[in-house]
């Protein structure tokens, strides 16, 4: 039975606990914590790094030994070519800017309203200017000659 914990505890670890948390051992400095904790959060390594210098000036020995702690509990961020390295299932939202899925972050703050609906406005702007100049075209001579020789 206490077996079983362990394994399971072991798995857990492996998948990232669920969250796709993991140390970033090929960005870190010296264990990768820091790094995955900015990848998990989205944010730039410098500021997971600065912020923990702070607790270890504020703390002391307690962020220390968080940090040991964070690392013997994550465990390094999975390669594509490791095994069950595609088996780790990670939620994903649509970015709207970029018009494709991203991983979901903790830190990511969508647009407010007014931007969206601003964008949305610009959208319709840029198409109903094209569907003018499309207009202006087919109403044009320009497009009666360009019929005419293509008739021949």
């Amino acid at each position: 039975m206490r077996k079983e914990k362990h394994d399971s505890f072991g798995k857990r670890r492996k998948r990232g606990w669920g969250m796709d948390l993991y140390r970033n051992a090929s960005e870190g400095l010296i264990g990768g914590v820091c790094a995955g904790l900015a990848d998990y959060w989205g944010v730039a390594t410098w500021m997971v790094r600065l912020a923990a210098i702070a607790l270890l000036l504020f703390t002391g020995s307690l962020a220390f030994w968080g940090y040991i702690v964070a690392w013997v509990i994550l465990s390094p961020r999975p390669t594509r070519w490791e095994d069950g390295a595609s088996d780790v299932e990670v939620e994903m939202e649509y970015d709207e800017d970029r018009h494709t899925y991203r991983k979901k972050t903790v830190f990511h703050y969508p647009d407010s309203p007014t931007d969206r609906v601003r964008k949305a406005q610009q959208r319709l702007d840029e198409a109903l200017e094209r569907v003018q100049s499309m207009e202006r075209y087919v109403t044009s001579r320009r497009y009666d000659l360009n019929r005419e020789f293509s008739k021949l």
